[in-house]
């Protein structure tokens, strides 16, 4: 097989698709290092000292939460101006700057400056989450048709690579800081002791700058849009709420578009519910830091075949097939962790977690891609990125209300797989070829109007 096909077998094979892909290899970094396995644990050690652990934990709790609902609100209204006014990409430009600022601000950040941690971490959740609202919105402009599949699942595959190779070096250089020069051995000032992971920080702005150049640079701007009855030149705010009312009240027109975000928005919250839970179930049952942080580069590094394998058995079976598959495994999962007791089980479930987890997410945005119309996708994939935010709130409520009611976590791990059941029998009645012939009917009535 030459390298040619190889390429086009994963979805890279136009300088256009590897362009846009690498944006999830620059932007990912900030997700492993900052929201998974560095940050949180420097928030609630450093920020957060002189607090009882439980408390700087539910400060982190409080804080994500209302990053969430501010990118919650904002994202179709961002969505909306950026199809009006053809600003897709400076856009992302604008958001990737406000969270890469708040990244390097974190440098700043010293023993007891919880506010300070506080204010930086829900501004670069808003800048990444912002930024990804507009590199999803350019996947149907990027991709034709018969590839969006592959050219979704890369670029998660990218992004588990991308994240994954930069959170190894994080740890490399945190865990044995002597070998890169730095400041080790006993004592060093708080200011020593914690520069090799406030570089860290620094490290995640300079990769994500350096590595979202290949988009600005060979992605083209979308052309604006307008609707028949609208004109050049109208406020962009005010024609952002008027398009975004028409958007909601059209999703009934796209019945099958809608059917897909109410599925994904079920099982989703399964997905992110084992996402957030599994490090805290783990402990839990004694498993010890460094395997759990072993078991997020493990299902990093996994993800990167198994993202590129399942946008391949989508191109054989079809995405919403794929989809079953990966929800059928996840069920497995869940049963699973009901029974694990060391941490060869755990790595035994993170690599499992791994070979669907961007797989599913991936499909899960193509097949939405394909069911929408592009000359509204930014705002489409605000209402998307609504969905997804949400997703996640109602998983650990049942979880902790599973524990609550029998004392036991084993059984929470059970109650996810309610999230599964349901999101397939939702998915199920999913017609995709008239959800795809809509979204062709509704553009091509734009460009003859």
């Amino acid at each position: 097989m030459s390298f040619g096909s190889l390429l086009s077998r994963l979805g890279l094979d136009r300088p256009e698709l590897r362009a846009w892909a690498m944006y999830d290899w620059a932007a990912s970094s900030m997700q492993t290092t900052i929201m998974v396995a560095v940050f949180p644990i420097y928030f609630v050690k450093v920020a957060g000292a002189g607090l009882a652990e439980s408390g700087a934990t539910q400060r982190l709790a409080t804080v994500n939460t209302v990053a969430l609902v501010i990118i919650a609100v904002l994202s179709p209204i961002l969505g909306a101006i950026s199809d009006y006014r053809g600003t897709k990409k400076r856009l992302l430009a604008l958001f990737m700057w406000i969270g890469l600022v708040a990244v390097l601000g974190m440098f700043f950040i010293g023993r007891g400056d919880l506010n300070l941690a506080s204010t930086l971490f829900v501004i670069s959740l808003i800048g990444v989450a912002g930024s990804f609202v507009f590199y999803e919105a350019l996947l149907p402009h990027v991709a034709r048709a018969g590839e969006i599949d592959r050219v979704s699942t890369a670029g998660y595959a990218l992004g588990y690579l991308g994240g994954g190779v930069l959170l190894a070096f994080n740890l490399a250089w945190i865990q044995r800081p002597d070998w890169f020069g730095l400041p080790s051995g006993p004592g060093l000032s708080p200011a020593q002791a914690t520069l090799p992971i406030r570089l860290a920080f620094l490290s995640v702005a300079l990769w994500w700058l350096v590595f979202s150049l290949p988009l600005f640079r060979r992605v083209p701007e979308p052309p604006a849009s307008l609707e028949p009855d609208e004109h050049r030149g109208e406020n962009p705010i005010r024609m952002a709420f008027v398009r975004l009312g028409e958007t909601f009240r059209e999703l009934r027109s796209y019945r099958q578009a809608f059917l897909m975000l109410l599925a994904f928005l079920i099982y989703n919250d399964g997905i992110q519910t084992i996402i957030k839970m599994a490090t805290a179930y783990g402990t839990e049952l004694g498993i010890g830091q460094n395997a759990l942080i072993g078991a997020i580069l493990l299902v990093q590094f996994v993800g990167i075949p198994c993202s590129f394998l399942f946008g391949m058995l989508a191109g054989r079976i079809g995405a919403k097939q794929a989809l079953f598959l990966g929800l059928l495994t996840y069920t497995a999962i869940s049963v699973l962790g009901y029974f694990m007791k060391t941490a060869s089980h755990f790595y035994i479930l993170a690599a499992l977690v791994g070979t669907v987890q961007g797989g599913t997410q991936a499909l899960s945005r193509s097949l939405f891609a394909s069911m929408i119309p592009q000359h509204k996708s930014g705002e489409f994939f605000g209402f998307f990125s609504v969905f997804e935010k949400f997703a996640g709130i109602f998983g650990p409520l049942i979880f902790a209300g599973t524990i609550a009611a029998t004392g036991s976590s084993r059984n929470a791990i059970l109650s996810v797989i309610l999230f599964f059941a349901v999101g397939a029998l939702l998915l199920w009645p999913l017609d995709v070829a008239e959800g795809q012939r809509a979204a062709r009917v509704a553009d091509q009535a734009v460009r003859t109007a």
